[in-house]
């Protein structure tokens, strides 16, 4: 009797896609623990924005998922100058997500079409450019995946214009209203 696991053979690029999708998670846990987490730890948050500023800018790489807004919310509650902190919290993720962009720029179309085909490449980029500006706004305004978004705009040469200034609003607008909930 041959089972699902003996007919599934692994082939060398799933291999590679789970260590990198592994290394990734433990970046993420790794950077996590050594700044917030040892500011939790140590009761520490008070002292600066260092940690905050190092989680924010990771946890807007495309490439890894950290909890930026929780951790937004974790120092606005403690002694830190709102307006620094909403001022780091905005130009880190600013900062990150135009590293996105690049990286989607610089993407030749070969690789993009390899790993989403020529047709759901042409409907991502009839969408974007339909809904573009938007869902770039949208996916900043709300905490939703807005690296993603931003990494789509650098991949479909998005106008660099158009996407820094629906980030910008759309960044504001949530940090505004988490400041405003939770101070």
């Amino acid at each position: 009797m041959v089972t699902f696991v003996h007919r599934m053979r692994w082939k060398k690029a799933d291999i590679a896609r789970w260590a990198i999708a592994g290394l990734l998670i433990i970046a993420a846990i790794v950077i996590a623990s050594l700044t917030v987490g040892r500011d939790i730890y140590y009761g520490s948050r008070d002292h600066g924005l260092l940690s905050f500023a190092i989680v924010n800018a990771s946890g807007y790489l495309f490439f890894l998922v950290m909890p930026v807004e929780l951790a937004f919310i974790y120092y606005l509650s403690g002694n830190v100058n709102i307006w620094a902190l909403n001022a780091v919290a905005l130009g880190t993720a600013l900062m990150s997500q135009a590293v996105d962009y690049i990286i989607g720029f610089l993407l030749s179309e070969k690789i993009i079409e390899r790993f989403i085909g020529k047709r759901r490449y042409e409907k991502a980029e009839n969408d974007l450019r339909k809904y573009g500006n938007i869902a770039i706004l949208i996916f900043n305004a709300l905490p939703l995946s807005s690296p993603v978004i931003s990494l789509a705009a650098g991949i479909l040469k998005h106008r660099i214009k158009d996407a820094v200034l629906y980030t910008v609003a759309g960044l504001l607008f949530k940090y505004l209203v988490l400041t405003l909930i939770f101070i």
